[in-house]
């Protein structure tokens, strides 16, 4: 769709809406349906995904409830913010697929280093 509409290989997507996102992603300040999170895109691919991280126990409890996962089964997760965290984010990118996208290769396969496959683990 946006190749069809705007001509281009790559794009980044902004603001990701919320309800789609796991419950430990940080909210918009502006706009809570929306999330501090980012997809880069290339041919169609997603290839690097990351946000920015909830820190606060409240908050985080009050997103797990929203999920409708029991509160009480990620205490341990929700404890480690207790003493205090600085907002943070993280991201991935998925290098080999990133490879396979910009030299135009038919298969993952032919990007990776360790193939990994029913054969071969």
């Amino acid at each position: 769709l946006v190749k069809a509409k705007y001509g281009v290989d790559w794009y980044m997507l902004d603001k990701f809406p919320a309800e789609f996102r796991p419950f430990y992603t940080m909210p918009d300040a502006e706009d809570a349906n929306y999330s501090n999170s980012y997809d880069f895109f290339i041919r169609g691919q997603e290839i690097l995904s990351g946000a920015q991280r909830v820190h606060d126990p409240d908050m985080l409890s009050t997103a797990i409830a929203k999920k409708d996962i029991p509160v009480e089964s990620l205490a341990f997760y929700i404890d480690s913010f207790k003493d205090g965290a600085l907002p943070h984010g993280g991201g991935g990118i998925g290098l080999e697929r990133v490879v396979m996208l910009f030299l135009g290769l038919p298969n993952i396969r032919n990007a990776c280093f360790f193939v990994r496959d029913p054969q071969r683990l």
